[in-house]
Order: structure tokens, then sequence, then C-alpha cells
């Protein structure tokens, strides 16, 4: 069976592996006659070969450096990026896990958020690899340089993951590879999820599981392969679970898609590749055993995603607008087209998908190709949600992701997130078609001109949707009280400290700062509607002490408060199990009437550093 294509010399056996042919086919095609590649000798060019990879692993972090370029001028005074909670909790959580390491605390479930109640997190993202790597920086210098830190390792090392895979197993131009990295890890859709989602971008173990399934398919040594794969599918999986859930899926859509196209040989090498599976599966399911308990039935443990999945869709227009942080692209392009500034998977733009779809027809003879636009439209398609549309109202037309919204695990994905395998497949398909080029110029003799138009015409394609830095904000000062470890001397380990206002995300700012040492109550995360109802809601519902402070501080209730309010006050103290109450001597809208409040509730307060503090232990021990 020979595999078509601009160069048929190219041969697949007839009992090929599920997705060997496919490699083979994009295999580098080398002059001269065929070496073995145990016998090849070590030539110079081999051995320079670090010298490329030092050079794209440089680009591709004076990538990163670019779009986080505005947060590290001041790690510790903004925000960065467009969703400053979303940073925030990703900040806490590096700074719990940096916890858990220092102190032997579970990773997967804490009290030191919500307390009393906790939070499982391992429906909340939880980032336990990250965050145990980080720990010495998290210790060291703080939460939010570890945040920086990652977001910008995360589109560096994505790049440099998906760069060396395609160089040493799909393309022999490194030109091409380092196109289809940068692509991969530049895309509207890593960089608008730089606003705060470390857990999404973290794709550096990605393009070598996708590499270790299609040699375990073409190789047929499941014993040798499975348990590469599986410890690769672990470290994922303690990095991020639902990265790891549409790498999987994006893996059955790629064997799918090679089904279609080569049944037999599918079909002839579909035992090898379900062993090797296997062995992979009962490594995985010892490995993380406890935390998918955890997950799906430990406390706190949640099922689905709060609201209508449909909410954070894409739209079909959203393929071929541009993106807020790209070069074309501006504050209102991406309205009403997408979610929100940070669900911008999709936003390739007119130029992206026209070069898509010509470098589809030119290498559509090559199955690789096939399968790789396959993948490319079936994650496009359900990102779409529920119903077909293509501006900002919804139609009453089905969509195909209809038929799998209430499936358990997809009714917990965000929607728009299936074109993060779009993404990638379409950087592969941009590798391919690099390297094809290539070639192509190499043996166009008189014409090389056509190959180098084609070139030209395809990074004109690109250049509109270059990224651009994330914008910063600044974030509210956390009292020295908390910085400085004054606080040790009040809340004793495991207590809580409760800052007033009572808002989630001051609670979570003042315990990165503190390195989670003392708890907090409400917080930022998703947890169940209630103990006997698991549906997935945002946070929690505040005690009715949060509820009266909050009015305080907006001016919608006044300085009064009766006998029932200090009660109440009283036992919310003891149901957060508080050892004292923090107010900000600045800052807090309302803070001289909520002196008032707070000294009516639980007496006269004392100054301590830069806070008005009230001792709450006569209350709650």
């Amino acid at each position: 069976m020979t595999a078509s294509g601009p160069d048929d010399r190219t041969r697949v056996p007839a009992d090929a592996g599920p997705v060997a042919a496919a490699t083979v086919e994009a295999a580098p095609d080398r002059t001269g006659p065929p070496v073995d590649a145990a016998r090849r000798p070590a030539t110079p060019a081999r051995r320079r070969r670090p010298r490329p990879d030092l050079l794209a692993a440089s680009v591709y972090l004076a990538g990163a450096l670019w779009v986080t370029a505005r947060g590290w001028l001041d790690p510790g005074g903004r925000l960065l990026g467009s969703r400053p909670d979303d940073q925030g909790f990703n900040e806490w959580m590096l700074a719990y896990a940096a916890h858990a390491v220092s102190h032997l605390e579970n990773p997967f479930f804490t009290t030191l958020q919500n307390a009393p109640a906790g939070v499982n997190l391992m429906t909340n993202v939880g980032m336990p690899l990250p965050g145990l790597v980080l720990s010495p920086f998290t210790l060291l210098l703080g939460a939010p340089f570890s945040y920086l830190l990652l977001i910008t390792l995360n589109l560096a090392g994505t790049g440099y993951a998906w760069h060396h895979v395609l160089s040493r197993h799909l393309v022999s131009s490194r030109a091409a590879a380092f196109a289809g990295g940068l692509f991969c890890a530049f895309a509207p859709a890593l960089v608008s999820h730089s606003n705060g989602h470390p857990h999404i971008t973290a794709q550096w173990l990605v393009p070598f599981i996708l590499w270790r399934v299609v040699r375990l398919a073409r190789d047929a040594r499941p014993v040798r392969d499975g348990p590469v794969l599986g410890a690769l599918v672990v470290a994922q999986f303690f990095v991020s679970l639902e990265i790891l859930f549409l790498t999987a899926l994006g893996c059955l859509m790629m064997l799918l898609g090679y089904l279609i196209f080569r049944p037999r040989a599918a079909l002839g090498r579909a035992p090898a590749l379900l062993g090797g599976l296997a062995i992979t599966g009962v490594l995985v399911g010892a490995a993380a055993a406890y935390p998918l308990w955890m997950q799906f039935a430990g406390p706190q443990h949640r099922v689905g995603h709060p609201g209508d999945p449909d909410a954070y869709a894409l739209t079909v227009g959203s393929f071929v607008r541009y993106a807020t942080e790209s070069v074309a692209g501006g504050r209102t392009s991406a309205l009403p087209w997408s979610p929100n500034t940070t669900e911008q998977s999709s936003f390739y733009g007119w130029s992206v998908v026209v070069l898509a779809l010509a470098a589809c027809w030119w290498l559509r003879r090559e199955t690789v190709v096939r399968v790789l636009g396959v993948v490319a439209a079936v994650s496009a398609v359900l990102s779409i949600g529920t119903t077909w549309t293509w501006g900002s109202r919804r139609t009453g037309v089905p969509a195909p992701f209809a038929l799998l919204s209430d499936l358990p695990i997809f009714d917990s994905v965000v929607v728009a997130r299936f074109a993060l395998i779009t993404t990638a497949a379409l950087g592969v398909l941009f590798a391919v078609t690099g390297d094809r080029l290539g070639r192509a110029r190499a043996t166009a003799g008189e014409a090389r001109l056509a190959p180098w138009l084609a070139a030209v015409a395809a990074l004109a394609a690109l250049l509109p949707i270059l990224p651009t830095p994330l914008e910063v904000r600044a974030r509210a000062p956390v009292p020295d009280f908390v910085t400085s470890g004054a606080w040790r001397d009040h809340v004793a380990p495991g207590r809580t400290l409760v800052p007033v206002p009572v808002r989630g995300m001051t609670s979570l700012y003042w315990s990165s700062a503190a390195v989670a040492g003392f708890a907090v109550p409400e917080g930022y995360f998703l947890g169940p509607v209630s103990a006997t109802d698991a549906t997935g809601r945002w946070g929690v519902e505040p005690q009715p002490t949060a509820t009266l402070l909050t009015a305080v501080s907006r001016g919608e209730r006044d300085t009064a408060v009766g006998p029932a309010d200090i009660a109440q006050a009283r036992s919310d103290v003891r149901y957060w199990r508080a050892d004292a109450v923090a107010l900000p001597d600045r800052g807090p809208r309302g803070r001289d009437n909520l002196k008032i409040v707070l000294d009516a509730l639980y007496g006269p307060g004392q100054r301590v550093d830069d806070v008005w503090l009230w001792d709450v232990r006569p209350f709650t021990r």
C-alpha cells in the first residue's frame, strides 16, 4: 500500500499500526541511500542539534516574556491579565501547595479556605505537581512570583515541547517544527488563557503523550511503551486533569480518524494498542485512585459545571474573528463572539482559516493531514455548544455537543475549551505543511518561486494573530499585619483569621500572603450546593454576619445593631473557628462605620500594626 503525497516513494507496510501510516507519511524524506537508524553514524549536523534547539527555546522564552512582561515589572503590586479573581485563586493554590509540602498536609482537600467546610481541590483545577515544583519559589519569593513564573514557563515550555516532538518524529524541517511549536504555544487559545488559567496553558507534556500513543500503536511493544505512556499520563494528571481529558479526547478523535481512512491497518494493530493502553490504565488507576475518589466522591465534591454550558461556548463566527490579545484584535474585536476575554480558544481570523483549508486541500492525499483535518473540525464543532450560533444570539438548531452535554465529565467541561484541540491540530498541520513546502522548494528546479511565494503567503496569514502583552492592574495591598507574620501572635495554626469585609478574594489574598498559614472564611472556588445536593455552584452562601458587614461597607445599612445581631455575630465566629477578626486601617470602603459595628459585635478592638483587631477567642474556644 503506497502512501500518496508530494513524494510517493514513501511506502507504508500493510500491517502498519493505527497511527503509524500517518507518521510514516509525515516522516522526513532524506536524499541518498536508506540507512538503518540503529547504525547511522553521528553526523556533524546531529552533533550540532542542541544549538538549534537552544535557539528555539530562547525564542519561545522571549515570546512568553513578551506576553507576560507587564506583570514582571512588579509581581507583588500588579495582577496580570483581565481575570484578577482567577489569578488570585491560582496564587492561593500555589501558596497552599507550598504549605502542604512544608506541613505534610493533604494536597487534594483543605479546610484552610471556606472554613470550616473546606474545599475539594480536585474539583477546583488543583495543580499539585507544579505547586510542588514551585514550592521553594513560593516560600522564598511569594505566590505572585511563582504564578508569573508558571504562566511564563507554560507558554515557553509548550512551544518547545511541540518543537522537540515535531522535529524528531514528524517533520525533517526544523523551521517547520519551530513554526508548529510557535503556533501551538502562542495562538490566541493559550494567550487568552494566560489571563488567569495556568492549568490550561500547562501543556508541555501533551506532545509527548500524543507521540507515545503513536509509538505504542506503531511499534506494538505494550510492555515497554505502556509504562512510559502511563508515567506521562500520571504526571499530566497531577498537572491538569482538564488538559489530560482534552488530550485523551484528541487521541480518540485521531484514532477514529485513522480508522475511517485506513480501516484495515487500524484494525490490524488495534490489539497491540489496546494492550498497551490497558497497561497504562492500570498504572494510572493505581497512582490516581485516591485523587480520583476525592474528585468524584470526596468531601465537597461537585457534579457538573454551574449554569448553562452554552454560556461558555464559542460561536461559528468566533473562528474568523481576532482575539483581544492579537495584533489584529482589540478590546472589542472578540465581542460578542466569546464568553469572556479568557475563553477565546478560537479567533484565528479569516487568514488562518483559509490557510488551514488550503493546506488540507493541497495535502489532501496524505493520511496524516486527513486525520488532522477531522480532529480540528470535530473539536471546533464541539466548542460551539448545544446549538448552532454565528453571532451573539443562539439559534434553536441543535449542535452535536447536545448529545454529550449530560454525560459525566462532559457536563463539567467549559465548552469553549474543546477548541484547544483544534489549535493543537492546526499547529501540527502547519508544521507538516511547512515541511512539505521545504521539500517542494528543494525539488522544484526552475519553479522554486512558487514554494517561496506559498511560504510568504502562509507567514502573512499568521501575522495578524501574533500576541500582544497582557494587560495589568493594581492589586489591593495586603496589610503588613499579614505580610510581616505578626498574625502568628494572634491566630493559632489552623485557626481562622476573618478579614473585614468578609469577601472571598480578600480572604484569598491575605491567606496567599501568609502561605496559607491560617484558615479563612468563604473564598473563590467551585463546590456543591449543599451537603445533600452535589450540583456545582460558585462559592458558598455568606454567613449572616458577613452579609451584614458587606451591607455596612456599601452604605446599604446603618451602624445600629441589636442583641440578635450580636448573638449571630458570635455564633458565626464560632462557626468559622476564628481566633481574630481584622479590619485594615486603610482601604476598605466604610471603614469607620465598620469599626463602630465590630466594636458593638465583639467589644472594643485594638490597633495592631496597620489593622484593627478583635480577639474573638473568648467566644470561640
